[in-house]
């Protein structure tokens, strides 16, 4: 599966949120999530859990660029009995390296699904997220999440690289 990733600080979340409502046209979803990231030689694992108690493992590659980019990802639900143990087993082989604890407001906007995250002890993001057709380019899916981060009014001044968990350790470190 591959998308169109875009992620930016948020100035103005109730704004934000009205907007993406509009565009929607549903009150949008909000989801409770808890990511821990596992150490991987390439790409990043993580095991995300939701409040029901199930969870996704999801692996993912992508470039570290502000701005639009390509990903490519494979993801798997976990029902809740096994949650527990396959954490056990990925962090005794692996080790873990991040925990973003978030809360996501989910807007599907045509093909794209529009997160408003706030996570915790690093504050308000904006993600985009192009799901490509299998007929479609990533050239194709750029334009998508660009003119719908204009109509978003998020500015490429507030575009972001990497992952949660990177800004996280960043902010650790300063």
């Amino acid at each position: 599966m591959r998308n169109i990733e875009i992620k930016a600080k948020v100035r103005e979340l109730a704004r934000l949120i009205e907007r993406a409502k509009a565009l929607s046209e549903t009150p949008g979803e909000i989801i409770k999530q808890h990511d821990t990231f596992y150490s991987v030689v390439k790409g990043r694992l993580k095991l995300r859990k939701f409040e029901s108690g199930d969870a996704q493992l999801i692996y993912y590659e992508r470039p570290d660029v502000e701005g639009p980019k390509l990903s490519s990802y494979e993801k798997t639900f976990i029902n809740s009995e096994g949650v527990q143990d396959l954490h056990k087993v990925l962090d005794k082989a692996l080790g873990s390296n991040g925990i973003v604890e978030k809360v996501r407001y989910l807007f599907m906007v045509g093909q794209t699904r529009v997160h408003i995250d706030s996570v915790e002890n690093l504050g308000d993001f904006m993600e985009l997220e192009v799901v490509l057709k299998p007929e479609q380019s990533p050239g194709d899916g750029e334009k998508i999440a660009l003119e719908l981060m204009e109509d978003l009014g998020v500015g490429k001044e507030d575009l972001l690289s990497g992952a949660y968990t990177d800004l996280l350790k960043q902010k650790e470190l300063h």
